[in-house]
């Protein structure tokens, strides 16, 4: 009976152990391919410590994992932003070799690197429209800002509002690089219907034909079409896809007023015989003293000569953007017939004779006239009726080129202009029938223009002097000399010496006295040199 007991006992603790070994087996396959553990390897790192711009994101069985879970955050955060972002990505992975551990679930990694993401935009950009119009650019948000800008020009002198601009891709150049047109709407209307006469076949054709004939015949006033036939933008005009930062971007209302509004543009004026400093001031527009004081490099006051090919600086009121338009007027005027010359070669261009004198007319006219901006830059007359004909207005003229004058002495300070002048010297006039130019005992004098001396030597109040007549009929005298180079009758050429300049007669000091009679009577000399 106890071996019995024995034998039963040690069977018991048989089936105990082979349970508990089994059950150990049992749980460590359990735990080698349970979801969130890795098993073990003997082949290297099986488990990675993922790292995102220094932060902890998870753990990851394998490296490619945490790379492909890099590229979905990214889409994810980039996907959630309309404009372009610049986001820090540094991913960084520490290898370990284990027998098993827990592994994150890649929804909770890829959530942790979203995060990480978001949190590390480093600059945002907007895609926005660079616009070039010639040297100014300016950055808008949108394409229909970028229309809305250009329209603002066009609508300026387009009342009835036909003309549209369109921003549209620039032929043989990238494909987001764009420029701009002015469609007319009537003119797309008249091709649709052009089109449709081409597809109607021959018998349109002939139709079409036999109204352009009756076209061709002399047209009335009320045949015409008036107001505006046609629009564009003068400047080169480029539109770019860019992304910049959002602190760049221009105001639609501030680029429209920059482009629209004018602006003082610096030109360079050259200066044509006959220029005086008035005459230029008249002709732009500009006072004497502010041209003076852009050209200090040229000009020390307004008595400052200037000469044929002077280059001046000056001042035009431009807009930044230019339309030019087309419009056909019809006008009912009074005219004046253009001036008839009639040309004489024995006489100087500044030689001139009314042979006529002109009478105004009176027409009506259709005219199709072309502007940049307001001012009309070419104008031609369509149908003309004259209801009083125009005298012409007609002058004989010289052809002949007259002499020139320059600057008696090669330096000299300007001491007293032409005209009225307070004077303390005894004897000398009050009213200055020349110019003055201080200049040191001795400067040598030359002729301003050539001619014939008829004066040579003493000439009471005007000391030493020289009498020059000219070919033009002028003449030009320098005084105050301290010696006379030339004798009367003598022949000399512009820019010959005739003196040394002094301080002989009535004077205040050393310098040269320079006159010019025209007819007789002196003029300011200033006006006449070159």
């Amino acid at each position: 009976m106890k071996k019995i007991q024995r034998k039963r006992k040690k069977e018991h603790k048989f089936l105990k152990f082979t349970y508990i070994k089994f059950t150990v087996i049992t749980c460590f396959f359990c735990l080698m391919w349970m979801p969130g553990y890795t098993s073990f390897s003997r082949e290297g790192d099986n488990v990675f410590h993922v790292m995102l711009n220094g932060v902890s994101v998870g753990t990851v069985a394998e490296e490619e994992t945490a790379e492909n879970l890099l590229w979905q955050a990214r889409y994810q955060v980039a996907s959630e932003k309309d404009d372009f972002a610049f986001l820090e990505a540094n991913l960084e992975m520490e290898g370990e070799e284990i027998l098993w551990g827990e592994i994150d679930a890649q929804e909770d990694v890829l959530q942790n690197m979203v995060e990480v993401l978001r949190d590390s935009i480093q600059t945002t950009l907007k895609k926005v429209y660079t616009v070039k119009v010639d040297e100014y650019m300016v950055n808008l948000s949108s394409k229909q800002e970028v229309e809305q800008l250009f329209q603002a020009a066009i609508d300026k002198y387009d009342e009835l509002g036909d003309f549209k601009v369109k921003l549209v891709h620039a032929p043989r150049r990238e494909f987001s690089v764009y420029t701009m047109v002015v469609e007319d709407p009537e003119e797309e209307e008249d091709q649709e219907k052009q089109d449709d006469y081409m597809e109607c076949g021959v018998q349109a054709v002939l139709s079409s034909m036999g109204e352009e004939s009756q076209e061709q015949g002399e047209m009335n006033f009320e045949d015409y079409s008036y107001g505006i036939q046609d629009m564009d933008l003068v400047e080169n005009i480029e539109v770019v896809e860019a992304y910049l930062p959002a602190n760049q971007l221009n105001s639609l209302d501030e680029a429209i007023s920059h482009l629209i509004s004018e602006q003082e543009v610096p030109v360079e004026y050259t200066v044509v015989s006959g220029d005086t400093l008035s005459e230029i001031a008249l002709k732009v527009n500009i006072p004497m003293e502010q041209i003076v004081e852009m050209n200090r490099d040229l000009l020390d006051t307004i008595d400052t000569p200037i000469h044929v090919g002077d280059k001046l600086i000056i001042t035009v009121p431009e807009p930044e953007l230019s339309v030019e338009r087309v419009e056909t007027k019809y006008y009912e005027e009074i005219y004046d017939a253009e001036v008839e010359y009639v040309d004489n070669d024995s006489w100087y261009t500044n030689q001139t004779v009314i042979l006529q004198q002109p009478s105004a007319g009176f027409r009506k006219i259709a005219v199709e006239e072309r502007y940049v901006n307001d001012e009309v830059v070419e104008r031609t007359i369509l149908k003309q009726e004259i209801v009083k004909e125009a005298v012409a207005l007609r002058i004989e003229r010289g052809t002949i080129t007259p002499p020139t004058y320059i600057m008696p002495l090669a330096r000299g300070k300007l001491t007293s202009g032409f005209g009225r002048r307070n004077i303390s010297v005894k004897g000398a006039s009050t009213y200055h029938k020349g110019v003055d130019w201080a200049t040191p005992t001795g400067t040598t004098v030359y002729a301003s223009c050539g001619g014939t001396v008829v004066k040579a030597g003493w000439a009471s109040g005007y000391g030493y002097v020289v009498y020059i007549n000219h070919e033009d009929g002028r003449q030009t005298r320098y005084a105050h000399n301290s010696k006379v180079l030339v004798t009367v009758g003598q022949k000399v050429k512009q820019g010959e010496k005739i003196a040394l300049s002094g301080n002989t007669g009535i004077t205040s000091g050393p310098h040269v006295h320079f006159e010019m009679l025209i007819n007789g009577v002196q003029v300011n000399p200033l006006n006449y040199l070159n």
